[in-house]
């Protein structure tokens, strides 16, 4: 997602702050600065009651960033810089993925629909006259008013309301997510289950407070470089849709970074792709109804923990990620391997794959150049591997069915894209694992827009998509 709105400016201002201080190896000297720095003591505060609230919330939100959970917090009075002592000493990093910042959440209040001023209070009450609950009632001036005790937010008074003065409320993380992993706890709070995230990230952009954040490895990553481990960079394809420049310079910019070695997860993409096809045909010729793609770890997760019935029409092959650090880690046996992407779901892919050490999404990485003052733009062309323009084309949604139809199949195929997860797609594929199948094979992106819509994407998917198109004609035309 691009930066469209303060929270993500403020997220992004703390990890190049942190980046620029690791550059400078003074990070735990002036980390517990950080909190002053961006709300110093002439500032008024911004959205806050006060500079010390803003304070102390950009100290929790530093908390994740160097990779904890705040409300695992034991003791109160402990620095940032103690912290970062701590990071530097773990042997791994968290398996949580996902947090909320209780501080900076505002507990938004559960009442969905509301009254507003702009209430007549008509005579033909078509509001209180068709509530179920008996939840409307009138005020002095002649208004209504919700009953939110016995109000079941089932929205039929907003739909009679002559003036439309009746509004919905809703709770943006709540929201967004598809399938209703984040609610409040018994003090309002917020909460992932992780039980049901699927981790696609829409609850992460979607708080107007900046609250939800992923559990990040950059101090464990820039740890490994500073004690002289070989750390090796797998960017996922759909970088080449975040930068204006070819790939070959992106390359040299993630080296001078600190990372030893670049190896395009598009290779890994081209494996993917030959082995689905080969799939495709076995599964179509035996008789099954269609096959989905797998590579997309989101819907992966949807599909175990909300379409089991889904998954026996799952592709067996594994994702570019997989197979890129298979040809990385035969050729640095000890290094430590980093995806690099847009998807907070690789975080949990990447648990489960004993090749792949740490992630880091694109944010973090454009926030690094950032803090270490790398323009891509001016950077040396490194030499690359040769890679066809369809594994590169996997960041977009039908790269994948493309790159799979460009093979010489020997089956008939009708192919359809599902661009997004949301509540409408899931039903649809639930309701083709039915036997109610329109296509044969589906290529299932959880981001609209494909990995190039993804949650800690730079651009959003309309621009990343035409950088991207640009990118691989660029780099096939030279």
């Amino acid at each position: 997602m691009a930066l469209v709105n303060n929270t993500m400016i403020i997220r992004r201002q703390l990890i190049s702050r942190l980046a620029q201080l690791i550059r400078q190896k003074e990070l735990s000297k002036i980390i517990d600065r950080i909190p002053l720095e961006l709300a110093p003591r002439n500032m008024e505060a911004q959205r806050r009651c006060c500079i010390f609230k803003e304070r102390a919330i950009a100290r929790y939100k530093t908390f994740p960033l160097l990779g904890f959970i705040p409300n695992d917090e034991d003791d109160e009075l402990i620095t940032l810089s103690q912290l970062v002592e701590d990071a530097c000493q773990r042997e791994k990093p968290s398996s949580k993925i996902l947090t909320v910042v209780d501080e900076a959440c505002s507990n938004c209040v559960k009442v969905n629909y509301v009254v507003t001023n702009l209430c007549k209070g008509c005579v033909a009450s078509p509001c209180y006259m068709n509530c179920p609950k008996s939840a409307i009632h009138f005020n002095r001036n002649g208004q209504a008013e919700i009953d939110h005790e016995k109000c079941v937010n089932c929205g039929i008074c907003q739909k009679a309301c002559p003036y439309h003065s009746i509004v919905y409320v809703p709770v943006p993380c709540e929201e967004s997510c598809p399938v209703g992993a984040i609610s409040k706890d018994e003090n309002g709070n917020e909460r992932i289950d992780d039980e049901k995230c699927i981790y696609c990230g829409k609850c992460v952009n979607a708080c107007p407070f900046g609250s939800i954040f992923e559990i990040s490895h950059i101090i464990d990553i820039f740890r490994a470089m500073e004690i002289g481990e070989k750390v090796i960079a797998l960017p996922a394809p759909s970088i080449m849709g975040q930068y204006r420049e070819p790939m070959s310079k992106i390359a040299t910019a993630l080296k001078n970074l600190g990372f030893h070695d670049v190896i395009e997860v598009a290779e890994g993409a081209t494996i993917t792709t030959n082995n689905e096809s080969v799939e495709l045909q076995e599964k179509l010729n035996e008789g099954q109804l269609f096959m989905t793609t797998s590579c997309c770890p989101s819907y992966v997760q949807a599909v175990e923990k909300h379409m089991p019935g889904v998954k026996p029409f799952v592709s067996h092959t594994k994702s570019p990620m997989y197979y890129a650090a298979e040809i990385a880690r035969e050729k640095y046996p000890d290094a430590k391997l980093v995806f690099i992407g847009p998807c907070i779901a690789k975080r949990k892919e990447a648990q489960q794959d004993p090749n792949i050490d740490f992630i880091m999404t694109f944010e973090e990485v454009d926030a690094f150049f950032d803090g270490f003052n790398i323009r891509v733009s001016d950077q040396e062309m490194s030499k690359l591997e040769t890679i066809d323009h369809e594994s590169r084309n996997y960041g977009q949604s039908g790269g994948v069915a493309a790159a799979v139809l460009a093979r010489d199949l020997k089956v008939d195929v009708n192919e359809m894209k599902i661009n997004g997860i949301n509540k409408k797609s899931m039903a649809l594929l639930k309701s083709f694992a039915k036997g109610r199948a329109t296509a044969n094979f589906i290529e299932v992106m959880a981001c609209e827009g494909g990995c190039v819509g993804g949650p800690s994407a730079n651009v959003d998917a309309v621009k990343g998509r035409k950088q991207l198109d640009a990118s691989i004609k660029q780099c096939y035309s030279d």
